[in-house]
């Protein structure tokens, strides 16, 4: 391979990304011999409940790593396909996608041969929230895929897959974890071999729908189990919550299905307040109706 600014001996990497899980990927690509040369992400949104501008999660971890860090309005500008360009040292560098949460059109489209890192074992779970839509779902195992870009969405063919179980106590932040370490183990062999990618099957097509507000809301007419899963699923950047009679919300952190089949909450976080367990909530509140005691 053609040596670039990477210093790895092998080409100039760009990476694109946006949230928690691209800057865990990004964290640990920049650990290797793929170092990022350029990163590229949104703008600064507002976030909290002030709503005060904030730079996204990958801004953040490029700053602390002292990786050059661009936030165009657009990806699909020109002059941001430029930029890319031009990182390459007078070689073409290779693009590295993850969770950027904005799709890839023309002329960035067709001019690389985009690596995008997906976290679901291709075809199934395509979409935004593909970690949560496996827990929730009560899946066995999910994965990570390596896939090329494509204009439709997480259809390109897959470079490198591999599984992983997700196991009864696995919520997103452990199973997460797992999975940006993997991402990493796959790009490199990815970017190192380049193997000719596979399409994907017709077959087991799902999507992962981004998660809403009523996503997070529990049902205690839904069975235990899948409130127990939803809570896994999106325990700790989300969070599950339980309305109260009195037309509150009661965030859920942790639960487990009771002896006798219903929802037992574990730990749970007042409005305004901290987590607590469960046991310390009740000594100054009523107990939430339809849950184990």
């Amino acid at each position: 391979m053609a040596g670039g600014p990477s210093g790895s001996g092998g080409p100039a990497v760009v990476y694109l990304g946006t949230s928690e899980f691209a800057s865990g990927v990004l964290r640990g690509l920049a650990a290797g011999p793929y170092r990022p040369v350029l990163v590229i992400t949104r703008p600064d949104a507002p976030k909290g409940r002030g709503r005060r501008l904030a730079p996204p999660p990958v801004a953040e971890t490029a700053a602390e790593l002292g990786i050059e860090c661009e936030q165009p309005e657009s990806v699909n500008a020109p002059e941001v396909l430029e930029r890319i360009d031009a990182a390459g040292g007078g070689e073409k560098p290779t693009v590295v996608l993850c969770a950027y949460g904005a799709l890839i059109a023309e002329p960035l489209l067709s001019a690389h041969e985009i690596l995008n890192v997906h976290p679901s074992l291709l075809p199934r779970w395509r979409g935004a929230a593909p970690i949560e839509r496996a827990i929730m779902a009560g899946d066995e195992q999910t994965g990570v895929s390596i896939m090329r870009v494509v204009e439709e969405l997480d259809a390109g063919p897959v470079y490198a897959q591999r599984a992983v179980p997700i196991g009864p106590d696995d919520d997103y932040g452990t199973l997460a974890e797992r999975l940006e370490r993997l991402s990493v183990e796959l790009l490199h062999e990815v970017i190192t071999e380049r193997p000719e990618p596979v399409p994907q099957s017709e077959e087991g097509v799902t999507y992962a729908e981004k998660i809403t507000a009523a996503d997070r809301s529990l049902d205690l007419d839904r069975p235990a189990e899948e409130n127990a899963r939803i809570v896994r699923a999106l325990h700790p950047h989300i969070g599950a919550r339980i309305r109260l009679p009195d037309g509150s919300w009661l965030g859920v952190r942790e639960a487990a299905v009771a002896d006798d089949g219903r929802l037992r909450l574990v730990t749970v976080q007042p409005a305004g307040g901290r987590p607590m367990p469960y046991a310390d909530y009740l000594r100054g509140h009523d107990p939430v109706p339809g849950v184990a005691a």
